[in-house]
């Protein structure tokens, strides 16, 4: 992965039930340099950050596409963090042309119904990320994930801890 990429603005979302477990998601499909390995599908809601918008409307939004939830109050943030995408050569990709992500992630309390959760719904001319949904602790979402996330979920995990039930 060449230094020389930008890394692209994202968010990514801890949605905290009542009961203070998070939302994750099963990634269906291998996605480019956002590849999943067997096993290790799953992750917490995350997008891109559109030109000129603000880290928070952004996070409301991909919550939304990514999952129809709308229901939710601000808990917290985190500063800035990135990642690394894997050595991936398909140019043809729409994220080929970053060298990972940096990263702010947002701590929510999720508000609604579950049966507001609906991932396989595609928003915005966005398709579906995620086949099936369920609430896990923070604490064990750092084993579902694909290993070049990791750090970055301990490190969510470290800074949300307090609204972790």
């Amino acid at each position: 992965m060449s230094s020389s990429k930008p890394y692209r603005p994202n968010v990514g979302i801890a949605l905290f039930n009542a009961a203070g477990r998070v939302l994750i998601g099963h990634r269906f499909k291998d996605d480019g340099p956002e590849f999943v390995l067997p096993g290790l599908d799953w992750q917490m809601p995350q997008g891109g950050i559109d030109a000129g918008e603000d880290p928070r409307q952004a996070v409301m939004r991909e919550l939304w596409e990514e999952t129809g939830a709308v229901s939710a109050d601000y808990l917290g943030e985190t500063d800035w963090m990135n990642y690394e995408f894997p050595p991936y050569d398909e140019p043809s990709h729409q994220l080929a042309k970053f060298r990972g992500q940096r990263q702010k992630w947002f701590a929510l309390r999720f508000t609604g119904r579950d049966d507001e959760i609906d991932p396989l719904t595609p928003r915005n001319g966005q398709p579906a990320e995620f086949d099936q949904w369920r609430w896990e602790r923070l604490d064990r979402v750092a084993d579902l994930v694909v290993p070049f996330r990791r750090d970055i979920y301990r490190a969510v995990a470290a800074q949300f801890a307090e609204f972790a039930g």
